[in-house]
């Protein structure tokens, strides 16, 4: 049986010091304007492909329902063994439970960006009111992931033109809600370019995340350079950055 002392013991078994300091130099705090990244002392410190694969073998030996009933962890890689555990599931339903559980103690973008639960891609009719859910939330890392899910899910086949205004919908002073916006249009640009060329031209973005949408599109491959040389026509000259920290 894997009892979360059992869990946390594996975890520390796989500790790297050194590797540990690197990382919490890139892992900003939830408000970095009073400490500028999160404690050291809050990170085991396991390289990802070891982590990704610790993760693995405990969702196949099981038995990890104890773990689960467990928020907040103290440690950052037990906050993301939690969240990669939830995201397993095979029933939707259960999968976006859990991960309501867990997403308002989600306190960095490393955390929220390795969220990818596999059950998403079969139900995308159902996910996306959940994605427009997250994204109401006033937890920015909360909104941060619904709109990943919808960059992830909805800008292909299952696209339409209500996503874009969904994500242009969004109005914080956030950086990491803004730079997920940016991406998101970004990414839009390159795989839906006539539905998602307005909200540039026509100014429908914040203007940060508007250049900064610019900036990320003219980063791509997958953007022309006419593309390219068109989208930097329209960049705003003066877009103050926004917050940091907390709302």
């Amino acid at each position: 049986m894997s009892t979360p002392e059992e869990i946390r013991a594996k975890l520390f078994s796989l500790q790297d010091q050194p590797y540990r300091d690197f990382i919490a130099k890139l892992i900003p705090n939830i408000d970095p304007a009073t400490i500028p990244n999160i404690d050291p002392a809050t990170i085991i410190g396991i390289r990802a492909p070891v982590f990704q694969k610790a993760a693995k073998e405990i969702h196949r030996a099981g038995e990890y329902d104890a773990f689960l009933k467990i928020l907040p962890h103290n440690y950052f890689e037990e906050t993301n063994l939690h969240a990669y555990l939830a995201s397993m599931g095979k029933d939707f339903n259960a999968v976006v439970r859990q991960l309501d559980r867990i997403l308002p103690y989600i306190d960095n973008w490393a955390s929220c960006d390795s969220i990818r639960p596999p059950v998403f891609r079969k139900e995308k009719k159902a996910l996306y009111s959940h994605c427009l859910r997250w994204m109401q939330s006033d937890h920015p890392y909360t909104i941060r992931f619904g709109i990943e899910m919808l960059m992830t899910h909805f800008l292909d086949d299952a696209f339409t033109p209500d996503v874009n205004e969904a994500v242009a919908a969004v109005h914080s002073n956030h950086y990491y809600v803004q730079m997920m916006q940016a991406w998101y249009f970004a990414t839009a640009l390159a795989k839906q370019w006539d539905a998602t060329l307005p909200f540039v031209a026509q100014r429908r973005l914040d203007d940060w995340v508007h250049n900064m949408t610019i900036r990320k599109a003219r980063e791509s491959y997958r953007i022309t350079d006419d593309q390219k040389q068109f989208l930097q026509s329209m960049r705003l000259p003066h877009a103050a950055p926004p917050k940091r920290g907390k709302e």
